[in-house]
């Protein structure tokens, strides 16, 4: 028999399901419980490699983490990258597997993948106590709900119950709360156990006599009120945000060791992956991290990074379109430092050739470091580990483009003196690294030669850790569904499945 479990669902994007599924399964493990955490299938930009190489959504990852035990693939069976409005590349079990048209995925290919994803969930149940899986938008999308294979289709097949997350900081959440579940069959309807309200501002006896409506009219009990909290989004699979950088503004209070700030410029390019990547420099005391997309903003910039992005060749289109390609020419030549991440490294090369990605062929790069890339097929997933500037680094690859670096000195090494990735030529930086920053003694190390660089008195902290702010982040999601939320419910919830008996509200799923 198959262990205890529990479907995360929203009102719409960005609810908070990913949040609240990182604190139920913190709140969970505290209290002894072998959890785990599910998303059958995710649409990120954000990815991570696994220990065994398989390429999950970042936050997944993290809800692993929060969870305390490694992730795997079988977390997050299908990964969509968008590659554009009308494609994604299919990361199936870890592995690319093609790209698909929104048509072609939601025309059939995405029903065939339900086996595999409820085969990977039942291996989960078989061997965790417990199971948090995480929805995708709403359950109340009736265009997609024949081939749904993430939210109520997976519900139904699983025999899980559903608590439904809304954004009341978004305003009209009783509204939604209601049309999400009238909006479902019958069938469906019987699996949404109640609510959870996030985001709340205020007294919460203001907003009781509401809930007890609700209540009323669905038959559904809400089983907590979150307060609204700054900075507690973890690694975010869409939008433009620093996750970690509110927590770091909040709980540090202490100002800059040395006497100026370090300022950083981080190129919102299109299709940006892993833009995670700068949240560690965030949570330095002292560094100021923004993303720019016009060249003047580069002006008082003591560092500028180009992150990763799932169209190499279109984000060097949009540079160029922008100014920003001659901007970071000419601030490279000035011994200025740049950093590139990934794609962000692929651009500062001199030479692409592209047939898998963009399939435009050979395209110039901005030329400021001595690297050649050709995409290739298969992709590059790996977790590796080496040195730099004197200090150990881990990072993780996700890339088709494979580097040939003919000049300048290497990046990071294996400590011997053999190179290991990426390339430096004075002030300008680059690898495919991807969490390179995290290392604390490198990060510390990076931001002392930028400082110099730059000409700032900046002194990187001594004893910031980031893997110590990610814990107490993960930590205070826990403690808010601990201190707001009903966890006897809930825990009745995971473990005996939805209320029997739940009314059906009209008007139910269209024939």
């Amino acid at each position: 028999m198959n262990n205890g479990g529990l479907l995360v669902a929203g009102t719409t994007s960005d609810a908070g399901k990913s949040v609240v599924t990182a604190g139920i399964c913190r709140w969970l493990v505290r209290q002894g419980v072998k959890v785990a955490p599910f998303k059958a299938q995710n649409m990120s930009l954000n990815s991570f490699v696994t220990r065994e190489g398989a390429e999950i959504g970042r936050a997944q990852a993290m809800q692993a983490q929060a969870c305390r035990v490694e992730p795997t693939a079988l977390m997050n069976p299908v990964l969509l990258k968008p590659g554009g409005e009308q494609s994604s590349q299919v990361v199936l079990l870890g592995k690319p597997v093609g790209e698909l048209s929104a048509r072609g995925y939601h025309g059939g290919r995405q029903q065939r993948l339900l086996g595999t994803v409820l085969d990977c969930l039942a291996e989960l149940r078989g061997t965790y106590d417990a199971v948090i899986c995480e929805g995708a938008g709403s359950p109340a999308e009736i265009n997609l709900r024949r081939t749904d294979i993430v939210n109520m289709g997976i519900a139904r097949n699983a025999g899980l119950p559903v608590l439904v997350v809304g954004d009341i900081d978004r305003g009209g959440v009783f509204a939604s709360f209601f049309g999400t579940v009238a909006l479902l069959s019958p069938e469906d309807q019987a699996l949404v156990a109640g609510f959870l309200v996030n985001k709340f501002r205020g007294d919460v006896s203001l907003l009781e006599p509401g809930l007890d409506m609700l209540h009323g009219l669905t038959g559904r009990h809400t089983y907590g009120v979150l307060p609204f909290r700054h900075g507690l989004g973890i690694d975010e699979e869409d939008g433009l945000r620093v996750s970690l950088r509110g927590t770091v503004r909040e709980s540090n209070t202490a100002p800059p060791v040395g006497a100026d700030v370090l300022r950083v410029a981080v190129c919102a390019i299109p299709l940006m992956s892993n833009f995670t990547d700068v949240d560690a420099l965030a949570a330095e005391p002292g560094v100021v991290v923004r993303f720019v997309d016009r060249p003047e903003e580069l002006a008082d910039a003591d560092l500028v990074v180009i992150p990763g992005t799932r169209g190499t060749v279109r984000a060097l289109e949009w540079l160029r379109e922008r100014g920003l390609a001659e901007a970071l020419r000419r601030r490279a030549a000035e011994g200025r430092p740049v950093l590139g991440i990934c794609g962000g490294f692929q651009i500062l090369g001199e030479h692409i050739e592209d047939e898998v990605e963009s399939r435009k062929g050979a395209v110039d790069g901005l030329g400021v470091l001595p690297v050649r890339v050709r995409f290739a097929r298969e992709k590059t997933l790996t977790r590796p580990v080496g040195e730099a500037l004197g200090e150990r680094v881990e990072g993780y690859e996700i890339h088709h483009g494979v580097s040939e670096v003919t000049g300048g000195e290497a990046f990071i090494s294996d400590g011997k003196g053999h190179s290991l990735d990426g390339c430096r030529v004075g002030q300008t930086w680059g690898t495919h690294w991807h969490g390179s920053l995290e290392s604390d003694g490198f990060r510390r190390a990076f931001l002392r030669e930028v400082a110099a660089a730059a000409g700032r008195r900046f002194v990187p902290a001594p004893d910031t850790s980031f893997a110590a702010l990610r814990e107490e982040q993960l930590d205070r999601l826990g403690d808010l569904i601990e201190q707001h939320a009903d966890t006897d419910a809930l825990w009745r919830l995971i473990e005996s499945g939805a209320p029997q008996g739940l009314p059906f509200i009209p008007p139910g799923a269209p024939a």
